[in-house]
């Protein structure tokens, strides 16, 4: 094509190619939802045609399709944004139980949700993390406002409350923010109780309940797997986990430290009152591998509720007017009742016989006000901790964990930089493709002008090797750059340099100036709802 008059030739070539470069990337016109129209331009207009190289009597000009007239709209910020990774729900930081009732999603419809979330326009993948303490929704939006907006609505629609209330009240972070906070989550940071280790578990359940959903995609998938290798690496350095931080946890631990050899083995064990409080005591008891235990309590429909969640734990029931004569046989006894007086006086401690082995009989005393009279800690024949001396206990603990927490926020940034650098170079496979597709490009227009001077007396098989020596050469001078577009993800300084290999490409051959692929995910995304 001839140069536009005042323009210089390398311009024009430049130019040209850069056009070229645009509509090979561009979707087919048969998957754009547009019609092709026809005009025509007379040759004798100056601007269009030059003396040496006169443009034919009538041009085909296609029509933009929507989706360039939507890039080159004042709507154009929408295809230009990147896609970026989106935390947005409610916690138990943020709103209050009545809100997250509203919102909670039992586990079996995680799977559905991950559907519906990604049938909107602009969420590509998505996952949900929704516990007794949070409803969160982690997904890849291809617009950052309008995916925050549709999953919005999606959550005001579900739950019945208002968008100006969701968001008075919601969680909103976005990609470096929204991965540092789930690494968080599932490291036991953002828990109320500091490193515990049951939000680890309901990660991992994300990532099977994910498993085989077309919308729990490679970015969200690897950013729950990550988040899991986080909470296990944090655990595993930090021992962040260990000691008691809630009043029920350091009752049972403070128990067992008191017990010869340390265990619930061979103790007798009595739990007094199992409400909310003793309940923990229980699944505590339970946990620290006791097998056996009385509870007292005026009914047994609490008791037999606690004994169908723990099947593999003898709970036997005892009522409150047998409590003297359970309290004889016991050589640990829990209280944690609201009586307002106590239950456990000077008098009849006095009556008790001597605990197992002639040993003191101990008293664990969570309650308030206090159901072990104070004076039965003067007796010799009795050990009594209440509340305030557990506290000591916690306090100790919270500091110990608090310290601890400090150090697991050191490995979270260390992790948040190799998931985000994991996260950039996969930008390497489409930095590939432009590659090839460039140098093919040129092969082929190269080999065409190759043929076209050799005339039509060229051979099938002269043909076939020119072919093949083109081929040779492109594949042989991609090679270098390919192998340097490649790494290890688990070497942070290999993903360093092939994200700087990938940026400098990009920038020599102009690879990422093209939109057509956010061009190509609106347009699927449009297609689907049409139907």
């Amino acid at each position: 094509m001839a140069a536009l008059p005042g323009s210089s030739s390398a311009a024009t070539a430049t130019t040209t190619s850069s056009a070229r470069f645009r509509r090979s990337l561009r979707p087919p016109p048969s998957q754009l939802p547009f019609t092709r129209a026809r005009f025509s331009i007379k040759a004798t207009c100056p601007f269009f045609s030059d003396n040496n190289n006169p443009l034919p009597q009538s041009v085909v000009v296609s029509k933009p399709s929507p989706l360039e007239l939507f890039k080159t709209s004042a709507a154009d910020r929408y295809t230009k944004e990147k896609s970026c990774i989106i935390c947005i729900g409610l916690n138990i930081h943020t709103a209050p139980v009545e809100m997250r009732e509203k919102l909670a999603i039992s586990e079996d419809r995680w799977s559905q949700v991950i559907k519906d979330l990604c049938d909107f326009n602009h969420v590509e993948e998505a996952a949900v993390l929704s516990t007794c303490n949070r409803m969160e929704i982690y997904f890849v939006a291809l617009s950052q406002s309008r995916g925050v907006k549709e999953v919005t609505d999606w959550m005001s629609k579900v739950s019945g409350i208002s968008i100006p209330e969701l968001r008075e009240h919601q969680v909103l972070l976005y990609n470096a923010d929204a991965t540092h906070h789930l690494f968080e989550v599932a490291a036991g940071l953002d828990s109320l109780v500091l490193g515990e280790g049951q939000i680890l578990a309901q990660v991992k359940q994300v990532v099977k309940a994910g498993e085989g959903v077309p919308g729990f995609g490679r970015i969200i998938g690897g950013l729950f797997k990550k988040a899991i290798s986080v909470g296990k690496r944090v655990r595993t350095e930090t021992n962040i986990s260990t000691g008691s931080v809630s009043v029920s946890s350091a009752a049972v631990e403070l128990a067992l430290m008191k017990l010869p050899d340390s265990s619930f083995a061979d103790a007798e064990v009595l739990v007094v009152g199992p409400g909310k409080m003793g309940k923990l005591v229980i699944k505590h008891l339970a946990a620290k591998g006791c097998r056996r235990m009385v509870v007292v309590n005026r009914s047994e429909e609490k008791v037999n509720a606690i004994q169908q969640e723990l099947k593999d734990v003898e709970i036997v029931f005892r009522p409150i007017s047998e409590m003297m004569a359970c309290a004889a046989e016991a050589d640990v006894i829990f209280t944690s009742t609201a009586s307002e007086l106590p239950l456990f006086s000077v008098e009849n401690v006095q009556k008790l016989p001597l605990a197992k082995h002639g040993r003191k009989r101990l008293f664990v005393d969570i309650s308030i006000p206090r159901n072990v009279e104070p004076g039965v800690s003067d007796l010799e024949t009795a050990l009594v901790y209440n509340v305030d001396d557990l506290k000591e206990v916690v306090a100790a603990n919270k500091e110990d964990r608090l310290q601890k927490a400090a150090e697991a926020g050191e490995i979270i940034t260390e992790e948040l930089k190799k998931f985000e650098a994991w996260k950039d170079s996969l930008g390497t496979t489409t930095t590939i493709k432009k590659y090839r597709a460039y140098a093919e490009r040129i092969r082929a227009s190269e080999m065409e002008k190759c043929l076209s001077k050799m005339g039509n007396d060229v051979s099938k098989e002269h043909k076939d090797a020119i072919y093949a020596l083109s081929m040779s050469i492109v594949n042989k001078l991609l090679q270098g750059p390919m192998q340097h577009l490649r790494c290890d993800s688990n070497n942070h300084n290999s993903l360093n340099e092939v994200l700087e290999n990938m940026r400098a490409l990009n920038r020599m051959y102009d690879l990422e100036t093209d939109v057509s692929l956010i061009e190509e995910k609106i347009r699927v995304k449009i297609e689907r709802a049409k139907k």
